[in-house]
This record gives structure tokens, sequence and C-alpha cells, in this order.
């Protein structure tokens, strides 16, 4: 099987697939691109990272990679096999794009990934208010807790992980409490050796 995963070079959404493939132990290459080159564009036509090919087939959308990770190696227990439980983990990982994620990329987008002219730079204000409400159900809903689902780290962790991480960078509130649950899954050897392997470009 062979497994090519596109991102920019550094730490972005791609860093899931990343640490999702690395939690699995799946050999990749690790490709950086300009999301908007030809290239990339008859990859994905959106000019977003990630994306995947496996095998020559083409997958966007970092969740439905990460997805299909875990049913690629069932071994690494990235998704629980209870049927319950598996829809919690799905649960998370869309509130983790849907609510959590939203207020994050609403600033980037009106501070620099739009065009000058399309933005709105009064947009912003709402993001601290929509991602405080967002964590504080995060955080009542994970309570003293390892996990989000059950007793072992899963895709519902490694979303929700990330996109806090992705908070902090961005320089909004994170409670404290969620501070100390993503550090603990960040020093991970998964998520360092994904991290490693994307700053180095290869």
């Amino acid at each position: 099987m062979e497994i090519e995963l596109y991102g920019l070079g550094r730490p972005t959404r791609n860093t899931r697939v990343a640490w999702a493939l690395e939690e699995a132990g799946a050999p990749y290459t690790l490709r950086s691109v300009h999301p908007r080159s030809d290239e990339f564009l008859a990859i994905n036509p959106m000019g977003k990272v990630p994306a995947m090919r496996v095998d020559g087939r083409v997958l966007t959308e970092s969740g439905a990679c990460c997805f299909w990770v875990a049913d690629a190696f069932p071994e690494a227990g990235l998704l629980p096999a209870d049927p319950w439980d598996r829809a919690q983990a799905q649960r998370w990982v869309d509130f983790a794009l849907t609510e959590l994620e939203q207020p994050l990329w609403l600033k980037a987008k009106h501070s620099f990934a739009l065009p000058e002219e399309v933005r709105v730079p009064e947009a912003k204000a709402a993001a601290p208010w929509e991602f405080a409400r967002a964590a504080a159900v995060l955080e009542q809903s994970l309570g003293a807790r390892e996990h989000l689902v059950g007793d072992a780290f899963s895709l519902a962790d490694l979303f929700v992980v990330h996109t806090l991480m992705w908070a902090q960078h961005a320089r909004f509130d994170v409670p404290t409490s969620l501070s100390t649950y993503a550090m603990k899954h960040m020093a991970r050897p998964a998520f360092m050796a994904a991290m490693q392997r994307e700053q180095a470009g290869a």
C-alpha cells in the first residue's frame, strides 16, 4: 500500500492525518505542496490541505482521511469497536470540526486567509465568544477524565487536542483543565513524530 500525505510543510490540519498515520504505524510519504499550484489543484480543487493519495486514489478532508486510517489499521484502536462508542467518537470529531474549530477559522479567514477585499474585520469579534461557549461544553463533558470516549485514546481525542493546540497558538483563552488534557496527549510519541516530520518537511 502506497500512502502519500500532502501538506504545507508545517503543522496545520494535515497534522491530524500525520498523527493518525503515526499512531497506526503506517508507512507514508509526506509531500509539501503549494495549495494554489496547478499540481495540487488537480488533486484537490479547493486548494486546501490535507489531501491523501492511497494507491493512486485521492481522499480529502481531515475527518475522512483519519477515519480511513482508523478503518484501514484497526489494530491501532483509533476508533472503538462498540457501535455506541464509535458514534460517540464521531460526535466529538464532528464537534471539533463544527463547533470548536470554526471560531478559529473565522478569525483566520478575516485576518489573512480570505482575499483582503472580502474580509470583514468586525466579524472576528464573535470568535472568542463562540470558542468560549464550545470550550465550556467540552470542559463539562470531559470532566476529570483522560479520554473523551471510554478508557482509550481515539480520534475523538486526536481532533479535539489538535484543535485546542491551534486555539492556543491563535491566542484564544483555553481553560486550564483543557490545556492540561491536551498537553498529556501531545506527549504521545506518535504526535511528536508527526510534528517533527512535518517541521522537517519530509
